[in-house]
């Protein structure tokens, strides 16, 4: 796959953290302008994650019944418009309605960018290549947050949307220009009506559901610390929302540096055996986030270590756990990655939630969320170690 089309696809499934981060200084802000508190301003987070869920499933199917390019330059155009509406919202119940219609827009790059991926790779080379993805979309947790901080300060939190318009039309024009369908032309058009059927099998399937919900749930602890980390860092230590950034960077960079890493260490290693190691990485990481929480320390850089371990080994539990998900799924590979990403925001919808639910004024509820995210990851990586081995097994007898 060559740099142009890695660099367009990391583009596509930028959307989705790049609409989440870019808007984090800007709670305080749009609270005061809307004249409630940050815990319904949360709620437009939880909308967008809700529109990326349930969005995902339609154009699964489109996109294995019409091909790539057609879904995936109507989702542009939706998000581009739900962008404008966003920016010249007048009430906070106008903004959560178009932020759901954003989402809707958005998820297109997500999940068509995991099926343009499987089209072209093999699933040690669609790890490689998540990995690679990884280095392009981490740019905007580490630049988002910092630019939103500097417009929130200068012009206001509405230009944040109005950024958000003129990049999702860029890269409407990128793919219109230089992203040709990748669904072969050999491969069987999957009809619309065997949507529900094509879900059924993918659901019924072990193996795939548990890399998917390995993946979502680990996804799903990372949302609730961008959903807690405004109040925390801003509000409970006092870190200017210019400088917010600065924090939320270093976590994604390494979440960057953890991918690069990761994709060398497939030449040895397969997906699943780092999977199986990073997960007790980040259970362990989440364990020790909780318990510094319960402390209330004065100082922030006792929380910072265990939340950038959490955060850095994501970056070797994402691609992995998407690879081994996507790995063999062939014509229905849009559907594949459409329920994965279904399932990851779904569960992060609830876990982003959890933490403006359990919200107490202190850092202990998006620590408690984390570390129970981590321990379900670990037990869903580890029972679907085992259902591979336990098949693999049965497949090398039946062969003698």
């Amino acid at each position: 796959m060559n740099f142009r089309t890695i660099l367009i696809l990391g583009a596509l499934t930028a959307f989705g953290p790049l609409a989440i981060d870019f808007y984090l200084p800007a709670f305080p802000s749009m609270a005061l302008a809307f004249g409630t508190d940050e815990k319904h301003v949360q709620l437009t987070l939880s909308a967008y994650f809700f529109g990326l869920s349930i969005g995902q499933l339609a154009y699964g199917p489109v996109a294995d019944r019409f091909g790539r390019r057609i879904p995936l330059l109507t989702g542009l155009v939706l998000f581009t418009l739900a962008s404008l509406a966003c920016a010249y919202a007048p009430n906070l119940e106008w903004l959560i309605g178009a932020r759901f219609v954003q989402a809707l827009g958005g998820c297109a790059g997500m999940v068509i960018g995991r099926a343009v991926v499987a089209d072209k790779c093999d699933a040690v080379e669609s790890a490689k290549v998540f990995s690679q993805l990884m280095l392009v979309m981490g740019l905007a947790p580490i630049l988002a947050p910092m630019l939103g901080g500097l417009l929130v300060n200068t012009t206001g939190w509405q230009s944040i949307f109005l950024v958000l318009t003129g990049f999702s039309a860029m890269a409407g024009l990128a793919v219109a220009l230089g992203l040709p369908e990748s669904l072969p032309a050999h491969v069987p058009r999957q009809p619309l009506s065997g949507a529900l059927r094509q879900y059924g099998r993918l659901l019924t399937d072990p193996i795939y559901m548990g890399h998917a919900l390995t993946g979502g749930i680990a996804i799903a602890g990372m949302f609730a610390y961008i959903a807690g980390s405004p109040f925390i860092f801003i509000k409970l230590y006092g870190v200017p929302p210019e400088h917010f950034g600065w924090l939320f960077g270093t976590n994604a960079a390494g979440f960057i540096l953890v991918a690069q890493i990761n994709a060398r260490l497939l030449a040895k290693r397969g997906p699943a055996f780092l999977l199986s190691r990073a997960v007790w990485v980040y259970f362990g990481a989440g364990l020790t986030l909780l318990a510094v929480s319960t402390l209330h320390t004065e100082a922030l850089w006792p929380l910072l270590i265990p939340l950038f371990i959490c955060v850095a080994s994501l970056g070797c539990i994402s691609p992995n756990a998407a690879a081994s998900a996507m790995n063999g799924q062939g014509a229905r590979a849009g559907s594949a990655s459409a329920l994965l990403g279904c399932m990851q925001f779904s569960v992060a919808a609830g876990a982003s939630a959890l933490v403006g639910v359990l919200h107490d004024g202190t850092a202990v509820p998006m620590a408690m969320v984390i570390s129970l995210c981590g321990l379900l990851v670990v037990s869903a990586a580890m029972l679907t170690r085992r259902m591979q081995n336990a098949r693999a097994l049965a497949k090398a007898q039946a062969e003698v």
